[in-house]
């Protein structure tokens, strides 16, 4: 081992192996939003290809003025040969929630609401049985 100049050394490894619990937020937060699409997929009884789903750290710009809080997800209509997207926002979606149980019932609802928004449905249509 080699010593610096206090005659103290390394004090452990430089870094662990990767253990589940040290997995990003982020890599967590997007298997939340994929598992969410495929239970509403699989209510459907066909894939939602038409439509893209997307993850930002927070919305770019301050709420619009007929929004009373910060956006949770924005939904933008197909339009131009670009398909239609669903764009949530992970740091106001967790900061709402409390544990990871929460925060995946809380991403099921926002990618729920926002896809019925899209194709026209009731939330209920697409929620959990």
């Amino acid at each position: 081992m080699q010593h610096n100049r206090h005659g103290r050394g390394i004090r452990g490894p430089l870094a662990w192996p990767p253990v589940p619990a040290m997995r990003p937020r982020a890599a967590l937060f997007d298997e939340l939003v994929l598992d969410a699409l495929e239970r509403i997929e699989a209510r459907l009884g066909k894939p939602l290809g038409l439509i893209e789903l997307a993850v930002e750290d927070v919305p770019p710009s301050d709420p619009a003025p007929w929004e009373t809080q910060i956006a949770l997800a924005r939904t933008f209509p197909a339009e131009h040969g670009n398909p239609a997207r669903v764009v949530l926002y992970r740091r106001p979606i967790e900061s709402r929630a409390g544990r990871e149980e929460e925060l995946a019932d809380l991403i099921d609802e926002v990618v729920t609401e926002q896809v019925a928004d899209l194709i026209g449905v009731p939330p209920e249509d697409l929620g959990r049985e």
